[in-house]
């Protein structure tokens, strides 16, 4: 979908849908209400940004939306039963689920950059769950993302094998050999400095554990340091708040993008 506003301030959003199990979703998560809490303002995400002056682009990933029937099997499996046969099918070719659909999101990059309806200097990319990793992870490979905004999604991985929660993400998370490589979260969340970044979390998100929200952070801070750009890394962690995206988060976000786009 390509959300055009009435009133364009130039600047675009990458939206990338969360998972949730949702196969059937995808990127119509722009028009829900309710996602993960209560919407307080019943305002659906992908307007609200459009009425805000934003042109909004989101896609769907491998087996959800109108890409549930895109596996091996075709029209015979749907949802979870491609995910987990395009992942198989991936892994014997050489290739990763994830990295196939990060670069579906660098793809609808490339087609954003080329509207002549907004500045390509002012994309911002966000995302909710698996959406806030979509966003971190395509962010830390191309600069041409300005403004970076995950939401509900600020996992160490050494810190989430050792909470013994790993089966609460799906085979679509999982990269061969990041840990073995010395790599980490941290590491990829940096990689967006010196750019303007936001990062929205509850500290009680269970795919998110705390331990590791601090190591990132920290770290991170450091980096946006070296670059005299402090400022520029916002991460808000919720006291109390599970896997959950408020309405409060929303609105840090939209002012976050109002001051850097």
């Amino acid at each position: 979908y390509t959300l055009v506003p009435d009133k364009p301030n130039g600047a675009a959003v990458l939206y990338c849908h969360y998972h949730g199990g949702k196969y059937d979703l995808g990127k119509d998560e722009l028009f829900l209400e309710p996602l993960f809490g209560e919407w307080i303002d019943k305002t659906p995400r992908g307007p609200a940004l459009a009425q805000a002056g934003y042109l909004v682009l989101a896609i769907d990933a491998y087996s959800f939306g109108e890409r549930q029937h895109q596996g091996p099997a075709g029209e015979r499996e749907s949802g979870r039963e491609t995910e987990n046969a395009l992942f198989k099918r991936f892994l014997w070719e050489g290739r990763n689920l994830w990295a196939m659909m990060v670069y579906d999101d660098l793809l609808a990059l490339n087609y954003l950059l080329t509207r002549t309806d907004i500045d390509p200097t002012r994309i911002a990319i966000t995302g909710a769950s698996m959406g806030g990793s979509r966003a971190t992870w395509l962010a830390a490979i191309d600069e041409r993302i300005k403004v970076i905004a995950p939401v509900v999604q600020y996992t160490r991985y050494q810190n989430f094998v050792a909470s013994g929660e790993v089966n609460h993400h799906s085979f679509y998370y999982y990269v061969p050999n990041v840990l073995k490589a010395g790599l980490d979260m941290e590491a990829i969340v940096a990689l967006s400095a010196p750019r303007p970044q936001i990062v929205l979390v509850g500290d009680s998100d269970v795919l998110s554990p705390a331990d590791g929200m601090q190591i990132i952070t920290d770290f991170t801070r450091e980096v946006y340091a070296l670059y005299g750009a402090d400022a520029h890394f916002e991460p808000h962690i919720y006291e109390e708040l599970a896997h959950v995206y408020t309405v409060e988060m929303f609105n840090t976000m939209l002012n976050f993008f109002n001051r850097y786009l």
